[in-house]
């Protein structure tokens, strides 16, 4: 079915991308897996591209455009490339809207002109090792000294954590409040007393650097709490929606692709004299999950284009994050298995995606979480 919401506006943006992509990115992928953290360099391209900071008022250098459209483009094509490890959604999608809806103007200035060029790279810091989605469980405190906030404790999993010269931190700042005692507090490079441990070995997105943060008696001046005091739970609750469908359309472009590249191998592939597509059992497998995928394409759609207009609620966002993260997974366990075992070695894409895509399931909240929401919402 051809899709309806994009514009030739969008459509002239994804070349765009693409180009970024093709000189930037591709050439450069494999030494950045190697290394395990990505090119500063590539963040500065992506700025004078004009791929940062979309949503962000021009005054600020941003792009001035909030339409998550582009942000769905941005997504779908480092998906088609095999790049997750430039993270470029999490900070336009995720850290943006913090920085530009509870922002002061002061922190607005200092902040986004980098954040669009760049310049400063960033990243949040909510998960620690006793505390995963519980936000309850959050031990890092920040204790009020007057002009300063003393902050100590330890996050993990935290993505962009080697590279991020920004790193909005949830802390406890009222002991006895709970999740409603949570904090925004935002930690710069250089600050006495932060440290960064492992750049954390995973499974796949092996070039996207995620580390472990420490924070020991941290002076975070005043002016550095974002957004109302005590009011984290909130600001977290209210910018999760959009986090959650970057990572569903990702998920649904990372199926599609998977499909095309199985279908195209399992026509060229030969097994007892004739090509692998000639096989029933190969035919229903493609059949299934090129139906899957288009029933997914029709909702992540709709769902897009709800987001951008403004009406996406956050049980709709949690379908959708929960159900395209699940297709891919089952998609990219069934194009291995068709691949056979030319899908278990890393120089095939299937099984790049395999792995790399493991993690769709877990961060921005599992599916375990996604179905609580859902079933809250339906049950009470």
């Amino acid at each position: 079915m051809p899709r309806q919401i994009y514009t030739e506006d969008h459509e002239a943006f994804r070349e765009t991308v693409r180009t970024f992509l093709a000189k930037e990115v591709t050439p450069h992928y494999d030494q950045w897996e190697k290394d395990g953290i990505v090119s500063r360099d590539a963040w500065r391209a992506a700025g004078r591209q004009g791929l940062l900071g979309m949503a962000v008022p021009e005054e600020y250098g941003g792009g001035g455009q909030p339409d998550f459209r582009y942000s769905a483009v941005l997504a779908e094509e480092f998906t088609r490339a095999g790049a997750p490890g430039l993270a470029i959604g999490l900070h336009n999608d995720i850290i943006g809207p913090y920085l530009t809806t509870l922002g002061t103007e002061e922190q607005k200035r200092r902040w986004l002109p980098g954040f669009c060029s760049g310049e400063i790279i960033t990243a949040i810091a909510m998960t620690e090792p006793g505390a995963g989605s519980d936000l309850q469980g959050i031990r890092t405190s920040a204790e009020d000294r007057g002009d300063h906030w003393l902050l100590n404790g330890s996050k993990t999993f935290i993505s962009n954590g080697i590279l991020a010269d920004l790193v909005i931190v949830v802390a406890k700042t009222t002991p006895e409040g709970g999740a409603h005692g949570l904090s925004l507090l935002v930690v710069e490079r250089g600050m006495e007393g932060f440290e960064r441990g492992r750049n954390l070995d995973k499974i796949g997105q092996k070039a996207q650097d995620t580390a472990e943060l420490f924070f020991h008696d941290v002076r975070v001046p005043k002016e550095n709490l974002l957004g109302e005091l005590n009011g984290a739970f909130i600001h977290l609750m209210t910018h999760l929606a959009q986090e959650r469908m970057g990572i569903a359309v990702a998920a649904i472009a990372a199926a599609e692709y998977l499909l095309e590249i199985t279908t195209q191998y399992v026509k060229e592939r030969e097994a007892f004299g004739r090509p692998l597509a000639k096989l029933q059992h190969i035919r229903f497998e493609i059949a299934e999950m090129a139906t899957e995928c288009a029933v997914t394409r029709a909702f992540l759609d709709r769902c897009i284009a709800d987001h951008a207009a403004g009406t996406l609620d956050a049980v709709h966002a949690s379908m959708a994050k929960w159900w395209a993260t699940e297709l891919q997974k089952r998609v990219a366990d069934r194009c291995l298995q068709l691949h056979g075992g030319y899908g278990y070695m890393t120089e095939y894409r299937v099984a790049k995606a395999f792995t790399d895509g493991r993690i769709l399931t877990i961060y921005g909240g599992t599916t375990e979480i996604m179905k609580e929401i859902i079933g809250r919402s339906l049950l009470g």
